[in-house]
């Protein structure tokens, strides 16, 4: 399945019945009374998060979604059934917003919310809704209410409780496939990540937390480059960032500056998010001597480092969420 983060769609209620105009006709009761039915309401367009989704690859594929109608009444005062609606389920973390106006109409962040964006029509009255004292035999009933129809704008941003970031080549696929059961594409070379990959990792208590690959930040992705604009967005939901700088290499602190350029170059308040330094590769290290202070050594294909690294995760997220609820 394709990493899809974007869609655009169109979303139609279905529109309510027409009443019915009707009279008895019974035997031996030669003026019968009205008797004409209402007409069924017009389904409606529900959208719900499910934690089960990752794109919105098979959303982008079926661009126009539609309810049922609903049906018109019958005489014997019988309702037209209602129009049946429809359930689009989109991943944890999708931004809806109206195509037409650009605001956004809703962010659903959490598993099993949901929202109805397009109401069906109600069902229009029948004649036997109209009769009075003085109007015995009325002739007339509703039409139903149109549909509700909306143009919108889909786009996911990830929800992840760490996030990893780092330059092309960085190790970071590596690293999630090394601490999770994750398993993205990994090879030597940049920009193998084409797009972001999620991964859980649990505790002895089995606490577990969300860590979500970003695709490398080559320099210049704040304005796009390298599909940094693409990718820069789902770093926004993140609690904690994991900054991954590859040894061997001749001036550490200016990699790590460049990262916290484009990470404030895309949203200045990313660079007060909690986080942690860790240099990747330190098996490739030989005498390599540097004054950068790094919170962490580690190397996925050696393991060193990995269980110290999963146990200081839980520590930052425990330390960030006490520090939330205070």
């Amino acid at each position: 399945m394709k990493f899809i983060d974007e869609a655009r769609i169109t979303v139609r209620a279905g529109k309510g019945g027409a009443g019915a105009v009707s009279f008895r006709r019974e035997a031996y009761v030669p003026k019968g009374g009205p008797d004409g039915g209402d007409g069924g309401k017009g389904g409606d367009v529900v959208l719900r998060a499910s934690a089960q989704l990752q794109t919105l690859e098979d959303i982008a594929l079926h661009p126009i979604y539609r309810a049922g109608n609903g049906n018109p009444g019958q005489g014997s005062r019988k309702s037209g059934r209602d129009g049946k609606g429809i359930i689009l389920e989109l991943p944890v973390g999708t931004v809806i917003r109206d195509a037409d106006t650009g605001q956004i109409i809703t962010d659903l962040a959490e598993d099993g919310e949901s929202l109805v964006i397009a109401r069906g029509g109600r069902g229009g009255k029948g004649n036997a809704r109209f009769a009075t004292s003085r109007i015995r035999a009325p002739r007339k009933a509703e039409p139903g209410q149109p549909a509700e129809e909306r143009r919108l704008e889909l786009e996911l941003k990830l929800i992840a409780d760490v996030g990893l970031v780092g330059r092309p080549n960085a190790g970071k696929s590596t690293l999630l496939s090394a601490l999770t059961r994750a398993h993205p594409r990994v090879a030597s070379y940049p920009f193998t990540t084409l797009s972001p990959a999620l991964g859980v990792i649990y505790d002895q208590n089995y606490r577990r937390l969300v860590i979500a690959d970003i695709p490398g930040l080559a320099e210049g992705a704040r304005y796009g480059r390298g599909l940094g604009h693409r990718f820069l967005k789902h770093i926004e939901r993140t609690r904690l960032l994991v900054m991954l700088i590859e040894a061997p290499e001749r001036d550490y602190r200016a990699v790590h500056e460049q990262l916290l350029e484009e990470l404030a170059g895309w949203k200045p308040a990313l660079i007060e998010r909690p986080r942690l330094v860790v240099l990747s590769k330190s098996d490739l290290l030989r005498g390599d001597r540097h004054r950068f202070p790094f919170d962490l050594k580690i190397s996925s294909v050696s393991g060193a480092g990995l269980t110290e690294l999963a146990e200081l995760l839980f520590q930052r997220l425990q330390s960030e969420t006490a520090a939330e609820n205070q």
